[in-house]
């Protein structure tokens, strides 16, 4: 099965970063919050959107932003345009 976003959506996999403290400790599982950054997958039919957004970008996205998804045991997130806060670049 293939999950197509419609209009100004974007089909994202949450990216989990081990979360650590400047001193170096690794924060365990039970106090870490969800992951707001994520590579997309697919992206919606909107035009503007699509020249801003492509897939296999990193985002950062709104903290309690989209609707989960599960598609062949993948964890996703459909996420709308005013969710996404940033393109992350190297």
């Amino acid at each position: 099965m293939k999950i197509k976003p419609l209009d100004d959506r974007v089909l994202v996999e949450p990216i989990d970063e081990e979360p650590k403290t400047t001193s170096g400790i690794i924060i365990p599982d039970t106090a870490k919050e969800k992951p707001r950054i994520g590579k997309v997958v697919a992206v919606g039919t909107d035009e503007d959107l699509r020249e801003k957004i492509k897939e296999g970008d990193k985002i950062l996205f709104a903290k309690y932003g989209g609707e989960e998804v599960s598609l062949n045991g993948k964890e996703l997130k459909i996420i709308q345009r005013s969710d996404i806060l940033a393109v992350m670049e190297d």
